[in-house]
């Protein structure tokens, strides 16, 4: 009998971008891992918006800039990097004597490989963490910067910079696209149905919102029904509870592929 502790477990994974990484860990546990890449993590397609805003805060004409995720501040260094290299300096510059402020823990890594730190980090990796931390600051007639997720507009944060009296400048470096095919959803969905599958770990909102675009909300909820969903953290846990579907396992602290693969371990490994 084998003494790995996720011997016999079958977890489904549709990371993308470390998919390899999770299912290491998970493997290394005794895991059989089903990869299933939902959704890809791509360069905005038209990089002129992007160098803009880069040119705006290079210049100073930013006070505060907010980030969202740290694959956003990455997506912009390599935008520079590509498009306009001799812009690199004056941004790292400005971005060093700006206030930043950090939604969760990946942000914040990205600017410590920088030498520098946020300011100010939420105390909830969430959109309404960030809005309680800046909640008794003075903004009026500050110039915020946001980096946004994906392609999402996040209104109720913009609304509440703007209704704080700011002007925001937002960016939007990098997009999600399809990565798996749609017959290759469906059958990973129909794994779920059969209950073949012990787990699945979401890593990123868009992966559920790719899930239920190809089998619809219904029968997300439904292929979902008999198995333990996991969420990275609680962004992904108000984007599955949005669409009724409970994740029923989450890290409690740290938000990352390790701490979730210590929480699946836990979970999966005490009912043999």
């Amino acid at each position: 009998m084998s003494t790995q502790p996720l011997a016999g477990r079958t977890i489904a994974v549709p990371e993308t971008r470390e998919i390899e990484v999770f299912a290491a860990l998970l493997e290394r546990r005794g895991a059989h891992v089903i990869r299933c890449p939902l959704v890809a993590i791509r360069d905005a397609p038209d990089p002129a918006p992007v160098l803009d805003w880069s040119r705006r805060l290079a210049a100073g004409a930013l006070d505060d800039l907010i980030l969202l995720t740290g694959e956003g501040l990455r997506r912009i260094l390599a935008c520079i990097e590509q498009h306009e290299a001799t812009l690199r300096g004056p941004f790292l510059e400005a971005l060093g004597r700006m206030r930043k402020i950090t939604r969760g823990p990946k942000p914040a890594k990205v600017l410590r490989e920088l030498g520098m730190k946020p300011e100010i980090a939420a105390e909830r990796p969430t959109t309404a963490g960030v809005i309680a931390s800046l909640g008794g600051l003075d903004l009026l007639r500050r110039r915020v910067g946001v980096q946004l997720y994906g392609t999402e507009p996040n209104r109720p944060l913009i609304d509440f910079l703007e209704g704080a009296g700011a002007a925001v400048w937002t960016v939007a470096p990098y997009v999600y696209a399809d990565a798996a095919d749609e017959q290759a959803v469906r059958t990973l969905a129909e794994q779920l149905r059969q209950r073949r599958i012990d787990a699945i770990a979401f890593t990123s909102s868009a992966q559920i919102e790719r899930l239920i675009a190809v089998i619809s909300e219904d029968g997300a909820r439904s292929a979902l029904t008999h198995t333990l969903v996991a969420a990275v953290g609680p962004v992904v846990a108000d984007t599955l509870r949005r669409h009724g579907i409970d994740a029923r396992l989450m890290p409690q602290e740290s938000f990352f592929l390790k701490p979730l693969t210590s929480a699946l371990e836990e979970a999966l490994g005490r009912n043999p």
